[in-house]
């Protein structure tokens, strides 16, 4: 009996050892865990990286090895309590859950950012169980790429709080579809990367002289090709002028006359692709041909009954691509398909037109119509539903729509362009202007050129 006693009391000794001895290794790691979880230096990060896998797997086998008896042979069978191993245990799974975990971290989203403007992200580091983390130090990034052909990055720069958020500034430089990347140590936060579209951000308050002219005569509508080129519509001269962005006169297309690609008087102008949309006045028509002058098509003739116009002024076309047409001798806007079937006639009903001109379409993709008669813009959507006037204007012809729902109007008879905000209150005018006709941004540079027919020139602003 003295010798199992001793067998046993030595076994007992032996296994306790080593399981204190783990113990400790255990909570030799969960104190080095906590340091480095507030610390967050680098060197460190990467060594516990190194270290933990290795060493944490060795020390649990160790655990799943130990017998509970002196030896193999032995009849006698020992427990061993492992409560506070199993609590260290506890405690280090604790502290790793507790750990921030990129993938579960937000940030306030936003889909929408101005170029030129600060762009605000606030990040929220969070936990595996989505809960806050609540340190900083984290290594927070985010960068801006450009999804056009220059694929130009912005960096955004980062201020700690400390409390696990993160404020970040990027400074948007150009408008058009872009990518945004947020990283957490390395790794991507909850939806990230994701699109973003940056949208040109216009001071309207601060319009300044003119930074180009270019020489037209009786200019009344502009467009701009995707290659830069600046069209104008020149009523006088019956044909449309060809600009390049220094102002240089390219080319001209057409000519007076009825016949294919000829004009008598052609007043609105729009493009779309390598097409372009000419409504020819006084041809009661529209013509559609190539940017390079080539002739494709005409949409109707003289008359008041489906398929005729009488003095079509403006033409546009949606995203449908349905040609959208103010018929101003008619009174009414009309919708037809690219096969020239008549598909709606907007009459205005109890708000009806007096001599239509200008048409746009917002962001919302409602139609404004610039009302010559009724010294308004009337909004209808686009089925033809009245929604609003707005804009106690002075003979409105032309109207553009920026990307935030601002409208630009030209008001003939003020010799003026006023701008009106989304809501249609007047925020700002423009004027001494000598008969303005026509208004357009540029999609690209975000330029305003302006066609001022009484003094036969087009003028470019930066806005």
């Amino acid at each position: 009996m003295e010798a199992i006693s001793l067998s046993k009391t030595t076994a007992l000794t032996l296994h306790k050892e080593q399981l204190m001895k783990m113990q400790d290794e255990i909570g030799h790691y969960t104190e080095m865990t906590s340091h480095i979880l507030q610390t967050h230096t680098d060197h460190e990060m990467a060594a516990l990286g190194d270290l933990l896998p290795t060493e944490l797997k060795a020390t649990l086998k160790k655990v799943e090895n130990v017998p509970f008896t002196p030896n193999q042979s032995s009849d006698i069978h020992v427990s061993q309590s492992t409560d506070s191993l199993i609590q260290e245990l506890t405690i280090f799974g604790h502290i790793m859950d507790s750990a921030p975990c990129p993938s579960q971290s937000t940030w306030s989203s936003v889909s929408v950012a101005k170029a030129k403007g600060l762009y605000c992200i606030k990040v929220e580091s969070m936990t595996s169980k989505g809960e806050r983390y609540p340190y900083g130090g984290l290594q927070v990034k985010a960068e801006l790429r450009s999804k056009s052909h220059d694929g130009a990055v912005v960096p955004g720069e980062v201020e700690d709080h400390g409390d696990g958020t993160y404020t970040i500034t990027l400074p948007p430089q150009t408008a058009g579809p872009h990518q945004l990347l947020i990283t957490m140590d390395g790794q991507h936060v909850q939806n990230s990367p994701c699109d973003l579209d940056v949208r040109r951000h216009h001071q309207y308050n601060t319009l300044c002289d003119p930074e180009q002219v270019i020489h037209c005569s009786c200019p009344s509508c502009i467009a701009i090709h995707d290659s830069g080129d600046i069209c104008v519509a020149c009523c006088k001269n019956h044909c449309i002028q060809v600009f390049d962005q220094a102002g240089q006169q390219k080319r001209t297309i057409g000519s007076r006359g009825s016949g294919d690609g000829q004009f008598n008087h052609p007043y609105g102008l729009f493009i779309k692709g390598d097409v372009m949309y000419v409504a020819d006045s006084c041809n009661h028509c529209i013509q559609k041909l190539t940017t390079g002058g080539q002739f494709l098509q005409t949409f109707g003739h003289c008359g008041s009954g489906q398929g005729q116009f009488s003095i079509p002024t403006f033409v546009i076309v949606d995203q449908r691509d349905r040609l959208m047409v103010s018929d101003r001798g008619n009174n009414r806007v009309v919708i037809l398909d690219q096969a020239g079937t008549w598909l709606l006639t907007i009459n205005g009903g109890s708000h009806a037109f007096n001599t239509p001109r200008g048409l746009v379409l917002d962001p919302q993709g409602n139609i404004h119509v610039a009302t010559w008669g009724c010294n308004s813009v009337k909004v209808f959507t686009p089925d033809g539903t009245y929604v609003r006037s707005y804009g106690d204007a002075k003979l409105p012809t032309g109207i553009v729509i920026d990307e935030e729902g601002y409208s630009l109007v030209i008001m003939s008879s003020g010799h003026c362009l006023s701008i009106f905000d989304p809501q249609g209150q007047k925020i700002h005018t423009v004027g001494n202007l000598n008969f303005p006709q026509g208004v357009m941004l540029d999609p690209k540079s975000g330029s305003l050129y302006v066609a001022i027919s009484g003094a036969d020139t087009v003028l470019k602003c930066s806005v």
